[in-house]
């Protein structure tokens, strides 16, 4: 909140430019934080449909999780007054590419009851594959 009252300040004191510098800062801080919400949705995302795919079987809990996941993610995503979206279609696709690697971690100790390490539990996946699951979900 700092940033509101150096924001104040600077108006009243006809620094626009520097009022324009915050601002601009508010944005990208809102942005950020956008993304790393996006992230964590897909991180859970991935992770139930790696179990989904190594294990050959689902729960009812885990499509409850792929479903909220999508949810949160489409809707996070969403531009509300200006329309659109923080992140297109190539940005979700290289974020999910990133959000892989904690996923795995994470689904290595809940598939198999956590019997398989990262390593192994990764070559047992198709990573793109995967991913391009998780696209069609998203922009279904």
């Amino acid at each position: 909140m700092d940033e509101l009252l150096e924001l104040r300040k600077k108006v009243e004191n006809q620094d626009y430019q520097g009022a324009l510098s915050i601002i601009n800062e508010l944005e990208e801080m809102s942005v950020e934080d956008k993304l790393n919400k996006i992230e964590s949705y897909m991180i859970i995302l991935l992770m139930h449909l790696i179990k989904q795919s190594v294990e050959k079987r689902t729960t009812s809990s885990w499509n409850r999780s792929v479903s909220n996941s999508v949810k949160g993610i489409k809707k996070t995503n969403k531009r509300r007054r200006s329309g659109g979206h923080y992140a297109e279609s190539e940005t979700i696709s290289q974020m999910l590419h990133e959000a892989y690697t904690d996923a795995i971690e994470e689904a290595s100790y809940e598939a198999f009851e956590g019997k398989y390490t990262v390593d192994r539990l990764d070559t047992m996946t198709n990573k793109n594959q995967i991913i391009e699951k998780a696209m069609s979900l998203i922009y279904k």
